[in-house]
């Protein structure tokens, strides 16, 4: 190869004996320690391990374990050798494919562009579905991205406690976010380009006559994550029986507005939906004197990320609006959600699907009740609702108060004794008690970020579904038999994508 480079497959061949080779001594360590014989026992087996007979009828044993230990391997190193079979004929194939292809380009460059256009989205299928196959035999080859799962791994885990570590003023609490190397690698060189034409992007554009038409269909999304709000728009909108009547509302910190803009600006909104970018610094209202989360933040007595309980001051954000429908920036929209305006909440503020099974996700789980206050107000047993497709009703909002509600439990929970104050729900399950309206589960599936076991039926015919957990989509250690139905909505054109070492 060029450049002397050792024979490439010799790394994962090694891995792979390396590995079996581990496997074996761990089976043959868990044999012996099990066989090994209790003490109350040894005394009389070394009394009649002096015979022939009993030494044979050992060894015969140990020989025959071992031999099923071996055969075991045996069959399992069959499979991989069979499974690199496959995996080379894939290579050999479509490599041939896309030789044979670049050919079919280079002969056909005098065509007329009615000619070419169909040869160019072949040739666009072919390059993806290549990207793919690489992409999933990535990790025997490649240990760099080996090390890079291990990182996101630990990234999932630890999520929490990094955002528990998280002190000081606002602005360096949002720069220390629990923000993963590649995610904070697509702002930064969004940033970087730009700083390198600032003309090319309007700071403060003209807002759109959309943003406060009460008609429309109207989503708030609280995130600093541009990729995966890219996805929750372009799904959104391929999904809507009409695009042009749908609006997003995107708010996130201050340091992270400039790289949406540069991302929206390249990557216009498709289908002809409606984005609006703001800032949470757009906001005057948002003060510690208005606002005891923020006065609780900047008094280094909450651990919290200010942008999870932006929800709770929607009526106050879009005050020309009657509904909105939050969307958590981990969701997949599958259907078209304009049925989700016409739902009757009976006069209730919050539409969400309920989560409890069982005596399991209720009131109880989220809230200590051994204060008396959540005592007299609360029903341990009450079925708990989820975040990620909430309906708003911001007219019954503004009516009931309920943001004066969640201020006065808020402060309330200063000390932390009512409810955990690293999670957002527990708030909005005290604040719109008694004022939620259950919708159906098809509106919202959740668990693609922990749990494995969601059928394809309940996955189909969901209108959105929702990757809460640790293993979110855009990480390598996330859930395998579900990440496509993320990543198909990549704007994988991007070649930030591929700068920040995305394993898409």
């Amino acid at each position: 190869m060029a450049g002397g480079r050792a024979f490439r497959p010799s790394t994962p061949r090694r891995a792979a004996f390396a590995a079996l080779l581990t496997l074996l001594l761990l089976a043959t360590l868990s044999f012996l320690l099990s066989s090994a014989p209790p003490a109350s026992s040894r005394s009389s087996l070394l009394a009649s391990a002096s015979s022939p007979p009993s030494r044979l009828a050992a060894i015969r044993r140990h020989a025959a374990d071992h031999a099923a230990v071996l055969a075991t391997y045996a069959a399992h190193a069959r499979k991989l050798k069979e499974a690199s079979a496959a995996q080379s004929l894939s290579f050999s194939t479509m490599s041939s494919d896309l030789s044979a292809l670049s050919s079919r380009l280079a002969s056909h460059l005098s065509l007329p562009e009615d000619a070419i256009k169909p040869l160019e989205k072949e040739a666009r299928d072919r390059i993806k579905l290549a990207r793919l196959l690489a992409a999933d035999a990535k990790e025997g080859f490649d240990t760099q991205s080996k090390i890079q799962k291990l990182s996101d791994t630990v990234f999932a885990v630890g999520e929490q406690l990094a955002r528990a570590r998280r002190a000081g003023r606002m602005s360096s609490r949002i720069a220390a976010g629990s923000t993963p190397k590649s995610l904070h690698c697509l702002a930064m060189r969004l940033l970087e380009a730009r700083l390198a034409k600032p003309s090319a992007f309007a700071d403060d554009p003209d807002p759109s006559p959309e943003f406060d038409d009460p008609s429309l269909y109207h989503y708030a999304v609280f995130s600093d994550n541009v990729l995966a709000v890219s996805v929750v728009v372009a799904s959104a909108a391929r999904a809507a029986a009409d695009p042009s009547r749908h609006v997003f509302h995107v708010v996130t910190a201050p340091m992270y507005l400039p790289a949406f803009r540069v991302w929206f600006a390249r990557r216009p909104p498709p289908l002809g939906v409606h984005v609006q970018l703001l800032a949470y610094s757009d906001f005057p209202f948002l003060n510690e004197t208005s606002s005891p989360v923020l006065r609780q933040i900047e008094a280094g007595k909450r651990d919290v990320a200010l942008l999870d309980y932006l929800r709770f001051y929607l009526p106050d954000m879009f005050p020309a609006l009657q509904r909105v429908v939050l969307l958590e920036d981990d969701v997949v929209v599958q259907k078209d959600l304009a049925g989700l305006w016409h739902i009757d909440l009976d006069g209730k503020v919050n539409g969400a699907v309920e989560m409890c099974f069982g005596g399991f996700r209720r009131y109880s789980k989220y809230l200590n009740f051994t204060q008396a206050i959540v005592q007299e107000r609360f029903n341990p047993g009450a079925c708990a609702w989820a975040y990620g497709v909430n309906v708003y009703d911001l007219e019954a909002w503004r009516r009931d108060g309920g943001t004066e509600l969640f201020h006065q439990y808020m402060e309330m929970n200063e000390d932390g004794l009512l409810w955990d104050p690293t999670s957002v729900l527990p708030a909005g399950l005290m604040t719109f008690y008694g004022n939620t309206k259950p919708l159906d589960k098809s509106w919202h599936v959740m668990g693609l970020g922990y749990n494995p076991s969601i059928s394809p039926e309940v996955i189909a015919g969901a209108a959105v579904i929702h990757f809460n957990g640790n293993m979110k989509p855009w990480l390598d250690v996330a859930l395998n038999q579900y990440k496509a139905l993320w990543t198909k909505y990549v704007d994988t054109e991007m070649e930030f994508l591929t700068l920040c070492n995305f394993g898409l």
